[in-house]
């Protein structure tokens, strides 16, 4: 004796499968290695601006550029590394 199928079984899905889980697996981690390490540099020289009478808001502005310029280098070579030709 044959079963009849339940019905959506043989349809394939055109793009849509599974809901909310699906798309928390696909989306990118928020927090990765490179910005904690970001956050613990910089925080090191907020301690340092704060401490050290000697270093103004300018050269703290200018480390924080700086920083950022690097994080954002380094982010950019990493998601380039992983472009498929």
């Amino acid at each position: 004796m044959s079963t009849t199928p339940t019905e959506g079984s043989d349809r394939p899905s055109y793009g849509y499968s599974g809901g909310a889980a699906n798309m928390a697996r696909n989306m990118p981690i928020p927090v990765n290695s490179e910005l904690v390490v970001w956050l613990l540099v910089w925080l090191i020289l907020v301690l340092i601006w704060l401490f050290d009478d000697d270093i103004g808001s300018g050269e703290f502005g200018t480390w924080t550029v700086a920083l950022t310029f690097g994080y954002l280098i380094s982010r950019g070579i990493a998601k380039a590394s992983r472009v498929n030709e």
